[in-house]
């Protein structure tokens, strides 16, 4: 496909502007509802959440592991570890499986 590249940047940016611009310039008050206030704040979790399990769930050589790992996190963070040791003990669990299953 043959085209001018920088066509295909400015409308890139032109887009990423406008989706970014959008809800500044439509929502000209102060949100006073509890239920959207509620939903906006935890939308970054949500999406945190959903790019990263699937990434946990791909980036070892078995499902296995990953789940091991994945269950030692959880685990670690709620027993309010620091995010250091959190990634260390999941790490290392994942080593561990990867040497059991082979």
């Amino acid at each position: 496909m043959e085209g001018n590249i920088y066509l295909y940047i400015f409308i890139m940016a032109g887009v990423t502007y406008l989706i970014r611009m959008a809800p500044l310039a439509l929502v000209q008050r102060e949100i006073t509802s509890p239920f959207i206030k509620s939903f906006l704040f935890y939308v970054p979790y949500a999406t945190l959440a959903a790019m990263t399990f699937p990434a946990i769930l791909y980036s070892t050589a078995s499902t296995t592991s990953a789940l091991v790992g994945f269950a030692v996190a959880l685990f670690m963070a709620y027993k309010k570890k620091s995010l250091l040791t959190v990634a260390l003990a999941a790490c290392a669990a994942v080593f561990v499986v990867e040497r059991i299953i082979g």
